[in-house]
Parts: structure tokens; sequence; C-alpha cells
């Protein structure tokens, strides 16, 4: 017989009281018993086109036999063959905008025949716009090949509300708030129903994953959501991105602009601010300052506090060796000491020493690549559409990274970041009644949101619950990762089992197993619960066993 004929699967249950068994959009603990069962199979599948949901339209369900599809980070296929699974993709609210487009809210959802009775929303990034593969990637450098499909979730992705990657929904009112909120509430009452309708039962436990735009997403669910999900892991989540994190950007492109060389056209090229060299130069000498407070020189900085004094890096007369030039060495402090407007008033936090600043993904984006005076780096592009089209209110196209003023362009930014940040509410009251656990996880390296964002709101949380705070709200931060992952780092770790244990299990994460990737393989080390570190205590240097967190 074959595997499609037998599957423990109870049988669907009507739109209608789907919905309303959805009411609360997650597990509480008390679960209505579950339905008999019934048979998957690709009709079953198919049959998905035809929902009821109101303002939803299934474009697409197909029926994925098990080992016909790998999942892919970008083009490159990785980690093992997917399970049996229906895949649904569809749209929410469609509509024409005000500025004559269309516009809905699309979404992917992964439905695996042997299903675990878990949902995990997979957030998205940038300024969103794509439909990603709904894999359920995992946390760090694992992603997509180690991702909750192949756990038995069901797992969802969505475009946040407008199509393309681009900026210009930004000038469309409605889309803002759709990328802001409206859109993730859609997608997940949704994806939740229809697991109802195709299974028969809601999930028992929710989860969420996201880092950056999709960390902030995990951020807002926690708090305008609060009862969708049970566990949330939030990566370098973009908490300030539509104020703070975006001033930095600016900051730090102008500050770099400034020390830049100029090409033959006359203009400056912002990558050739640093060279790898000069970047090389900076981490050595912070791993000389920092490195062996852990007890072990590893070429890991564990310690979030390390403090270095960058007029030890400057050149001195007729010494060109491992230095700087004053101006870079004075740019670099300006711009790791965090913006300020001219009245000396901070507007972001600080960033931490760390010898990730020579991590390919610092490169990409604070310096770029590009060879002409028309700058390629990820702060001059993305980050500059956001803050011209989305973050503005009134939007202005004409605002960049280049022309910013930190005087009178902050204030333009408070309307929106009202709306979009998630940085303020540590109470975080009704997550806490629902019984769901937080996990922060922030790269020490990561040149868009400082690891400062995030130790300062843990340090909020920890001071408004005291001890209790430890009880559903966790940081772990990872020595030389860059943004979301890569770097000089020990940058893979199951998060989702994690976060899993914390919620079924009630076993809180104290420590997290990572392995180093590309930059060091053959490490593992453990990620430790802030304010702890790993500190060495003996035995095979290569291994996480040989370090405690104290």
């Amino acid at each position: 017989m074959s595997a499609t004929a037998f599957r423990l699967i109870p049988k669907a249950v009507p739109v209608a009281v789907s919905i309303a068994l959805l009411a609360g959009c997650a597990g509480t603990g008390d679960e209505p018993a579950r339905a008999s069962v019934a048979v998957v199979t690709a009709e079953r599948c198919a049959a998905l086109t035809g929902t009821s949901l109101p303002g939803v339209r299934i474009t697409a369900a197909k029926w994925v036999p098990a080992g016909t599809e790998r999942p892919r980070n970008g083009q490159t296929e990785v980690g093992t063959p997917l399970p049996e699974h229906c895949i649904v993709q569809g749209r929410i609210d469609e509509r024409v905008g005000t500025d004559g487009k269309p516009y809905y809210t699309g979404f992917e959802l992964r439905l695996p025949s042997a299903w675990s009775h878990r949902f995990l929303y997979q957030g998205g990034g940038g300024n969103d716009g794509i439909v990603r593969p709904a894999y359920g990637n995992n946390s760090g450098a694992l992603g997509a090949q180690d991702n909750a499909l192949q756990r038995g979730y069901a797992a969802v992705t969505t475009d946040a509300g407008h199509q393309g990657p681009d900026p210009l929904f930004g000038l469309e009112n409605q889309a803002r708030i759709d990328h802001a909120y409206n859109a993730h509430d859609r997608t997940a009452v949704t994806a939740k129903a229809i697991v109802a309708d195709y299974y028969g039962n809601r999930p028992d436990k929710s989860y969420f994953i996201g880092c950056s735009g999709g960390g902030r997403q995990g951020m807002m669910f926690s708090q305008r959501f609060p009862d969708y999900f049970d566990g949330i892991i939030a990566i370098a989540p973009a908490m300030r991105v539509a104020s703070g994190a975006s001033i930095a950007a600016a900051w730090t492109t102008q500050r770099f602009q400034g020390v830049a060389p100029v090409g033959t056209d006359g203009q400056r090229i912002l990558s050739q601010s640093f060279t790898p060299t000069d970047l090389k130069v900076v981490a050595n000498h912070v791993l000389e300052k920092c490195d062996a407070l852990d007890g072990l020189k590893d070429g890991l900085v564990q310690d979030a506090k390390c403090r270095i004094n960058t007029n030890d890096l400057k050149c001195s007369a007729g010494n060109a060796g491992a230095c700087l030039k004053p101006e870079q060495a004075d740019a670099l402090a300006a711009m790791m000491a965090g913006p300020r407007n001219s009245a000396g008033e901070a507007l972001y936090f600080r960033w931490p020493w760390d010898p990730g600043i020579t991590g390919a993904g610092w490169r990409a984006w604070t310096l770029g690549t590009s060879t002409t005076g028309t700058p390629n780096s990820i702060h001059a592009a993305l980050i500059s559409g956001a803050v011209g089209y989305e973050f503005a209110t009134p939007a202005d196209p004409s605002l960049n990274m280049l022309n910013f003023n930190f005087d009178r362009d902050p204030a333009r930014l408070r309307a929106f970041a009202a709306i979009y940040n998630s940085a303020d509410d540590v109470d975080l009251a009704a997550y806490r009644r629902h019984g769901g656990k937080l996990l922060l996880i922030h790269g020490l390296a990561d040149p868009i949101f400082s690891a400062a964002e995030s130790m300062d709101y843990i340090e909020r949380v920890k001071a408004r619950h005291g001890s209790r705070a430890d009880g559903f709200a966790r940081l772990f931060l990872v020595p030389g990762m860059n943004h979301c992952a890569g770097g000089p780092a020990t940058d893979a770790f199951d998060g989702l089992g994690a976060i899993e244990r914390w919620v079924e299990k009630g076993d809180a994460p104290a420590r997290i197993e990572a392995s180093g990737t590309a930059e060091m393989p053959g490490i593992s080390r453990p990620l430790c619960a802030y304010p702890k570190m790993a500190r060495y205590k003996g035995g095979d240097e290569k291994l996480a066993a040989s370090f405690e967190c104290r």
C-alpha cells in the first residue's frame, strides 16, 4: 500500500468552524478533543483552492511527493529532500491602492502529511515584497537546511502586503500599515484557518522565527497579537529600524564617505574607505585587547563590553605598517560610538568592538563593493529607500543616507516609528499571560542593528520583571556573527529546538550549542543566556563541552 494511503490526520472542519477555533490562534493548554482520522491525498490538497475564507483566494495547491524537492538557500540546494507535503499559495485582501496599483497579501503555506500538530511562521526581511519558500527556516546559518517542515511543522511565509522588494509601496498608506502589522495578522489567521480545515484541528503549539525585519515582526506579534504564538525567536530584531538604526546607517555612511578616496570621476568611493587589510588591523587589535578575557585566545571575543582606543590604531609619523590613517581611525571611532545630533544627543546605540568587523556581511552593509562614486552598500541602497519612501512622514524619495540631516530629519521619522518600531514594550503583559516565551539572538558584529540594542531591551525587561524575567524572555549573543549569520563565528545553532523545549517541556535554555561554518569549521561553542558568557574551563579547545557559561 502506498505511503499516502494512511495518515493520522483528522477530517476536515468547515471553514466557519475553523475560524471559530482560531479566535485564540494558538494552543492554550486546554485543547478540544481531536476529530476523527481523515486521509490526506493529492486530491485533498487540490481541493483547498475552493476555500471560502473571506477575502482569500487560493491561486495554487500543489502536492509534493516525498524526496522530489530539496530546500534552497537562494538558488543553492541544501539539506535533505523534503517530506511529502501540500504547497498552498494564495492572496489575501486583493485591492487597488490609492496609487492605482494592485495590492494584496501574498502567502505560501506548506502542509506536511506527517503533521506534528505544530505551526511555524517564517519571518521575512528587508522591504519584503517577496513570498519566500515556506520551509520554516531555522535560526542562524542553519536556515533552510534544517527546517521545520522536515520536523513535521506546517509553515507559512508572506510578502507582507505588497509585491516587489523596492520601496515604492511606501507611497501608499495602506501598504505601509500592511507592512507594519496588518498583513502579518491576516497571514497568521488565514494560515491557521487553512491548517484547521486541512487537518481538522488547529495547531497544538505555534512558533515564529525571523531575523532582521523578521525579528521585528516577531516582536510585533508578541505585543500586538500576543496570543498567536507560544514561542517567538527574534534574531537581530529591527526594533528601531524606522528611526534609530536607519539614522545610524546614515551616520555610518557619511562618516565613512568622508574618508573615502576620490576616484577618477572626482567622486568619493565609499567601498575603499577601509580596505580588507585595514579592517584586519582593527580586528587584530580587538583580539589583542579582549580575546583572552574568556580564558582562551581562540579568535572569539565573548565579552560584549570590550573597549578599545582608536588612537592606538593611528599610524605614527613615518610608520605605515599595521595601522590606520588618523582620519580613518577617527571616522571609525565616530561610527562605533553611534550617531549624535549637533547638541551631542545620542540618536542610537554604540556598537560592540568585535573581530567580526572583517566579515563579508559587515562590509556588504557598511561599505559595499562598488568601485565608482555610486555606492552599493546595503545601507546606501536598502536603507536609503526605506527611509525616503516608507519611514519618513510624509514620504520624501529624495531623502537618503548621504543627505540625511541629524538635527532636522530624525523628527520626520517619528510618526511611522510609532507604528512600526517595537522597542518600547518591555511589559509584554498579554504575551506573558498567554505563557509565551521570547528568545532574542544577536550577533556581536551585526552592522545594521547593534547588539547593544538587544542588550538594552533585555535589561529593561529584567528591570521591569526582576527574577521573573528569565521565565519568559532570554537573550543570547553570538560573538563574531554579522547580520543574521556569517562572520568569524559559531553561527549555526538550533534555535527551533531550544524554543520548542522551553515551551513544551519547561526547559528554559541556559546555553545553546553552536557550530562554526565557513569561517570557523570544526569549532563549537555554547551561546550563553545574557549576561553570562562562555568561559574556557579546560579540555579540547575546539569543543563547546570545554566551556561553561558564567
